[in-house]
């Protein structure tokens, strides 16, 4: 940095390009491919001190990427098999499937409004025919969505091969780089160092939910001789979806509610408030936990989720804490804030 703490035209340049690499990532809808790439490039950060022991720095970055490289195709393969076992498995079926969402619907048909329950499927065989129906309806949309599926699969891998293939490249000197692919390089550094801190950060937070929601279902409602079913699922859901910033709450937490409500509608309320209390409670624990990694108040990220979802939507909002975390970093380090 320049003594008087102005910046160099490289630097300048880096800044403008990192920031129109960001905002592209938004607007073509690149940010899973962004995540994935940073999430092997920080894994590989990680793993390297540990390899780095026994063989040089160089060796251990691409040792690092070998191994990851193929935890990852051994976990697709794992998942693709094991999902293929659970759809053949008869007690996951389409018939078992049906007749456990039609008793839900009956269940929760006497807690619902009269004008809502006359209008829900009765049985399994009229849900069958009415999700039938729906499908027929919305094919072209389905086929769309399979599609959107496929490139997001591509996206990932793609990003997880760009973010190794970045970390490999780290062993070079900075001194043996130009001004700009230095200062540009630099940009990647903190834009990752500000992704593990959040994505960590993160994973902490699900945890700790996570706890919380599998005592109020394993041990508060029994307490209370309530015993709701996909108890597990609902556990592993909560614990997954909340890896996602805001969202995963939401989605957790709806679940958790559409299922106590095939018991009675006083579990589905009192799910509901304690699902907001613990949340509420939560926010104090969010904000030391992610503020403490990237020196922000509630309020800061609170503001940067609202703005980047009024401007890109959903991925805004799952963009807004790395990308604020990133934009702070830079003006931190240029003592600007």
């Amino acid at each position: 940095m320049n003594p008087r703490n102005t910046l160099s035209a490289p630097q300048w340049a880096s800044y403008v390009l990192a920031a129109l690499a960001l905002l592209t990532v938004l607007k073509a809808g690149l940010l899973v491919s962004l995540f994935s790439g940073l999430l092997v490039y920080s894994l590989v950060h990680l793993m390297v001190p540990t390899i780095a022991r026994k063989f040089s720095n160089q060796q251990s970055r691409a040792i690092a990427v070998v191994i990851l490289s193929t935890l990852v195709i051994v976990g697709l393969s794992v998942g693709g098999w094991a999902l293929h076992l659970f759809l053949r498995s008869d007690a996951s079926n389409l018939h078992t499937l049906l007749q456990k969402l039609a008793d839900m619907i009956e269940a929760s048909r006497a807690q619902l409004p009269e004008w809502l329950g006359a209008n829900l499927p009765e049985g399994a065989e009229a849900l069958r025919q009415w999700l039938t129906g729906w499908l027929r309806e919305h094919a072209g949309e389905a086929k769309v969505m399979g599609q959107q599926a496929g490139h997001v699969v591509v996206h990932l891998l793609l990003g997880m091969i760009i973010g190794s293939m970045v970390a490999l490249q780290d062993v070079t000197s900075l001194d043996s780089q130009r001004p700009f692919a230095a200062a540009l390089r630099q940009r990647v550094a903190n834009l990752g160092l500000m992704f593990h801190r959040i994505v960590f950060a993160q994973v902490l937070i699900s945890l700790i939910n996570t706890v919380f929601t599998a005592l109020f279902l394993l041990v508060v409602l029994p307490l209370m001789g309530v015993h709701l079913p996909l108890t597990k699922t609902m556990i592993a859901v909560t614990f997954f979806a909340g890896l996602i910033p805001v969202v995963g709450n939401i989605i957790s937490n709806t679940l958790i509610v559409v299922v106590g409500l095939s018991h009675s509608l006083q579990v589905a309320l009192g799910s509901l408030v304690f699902m907001v209390v613990i949340h509420k409670l939560e926010y104090f624990l969010n904000a030391r936990i992610i503020g403490a990694q990237i020196n922000a108040k509630s309020w800061e990220m609170l503001t940067a989720i609202l703005v980047m979802e009024a401007l890109f939507g959903l991925p805004g909002v799952v963009a807004a804490p790395v990308y604020y975390a990133y934009v702070k970093k830079e003006l931190g380090d240029q003592k600007w804030v």
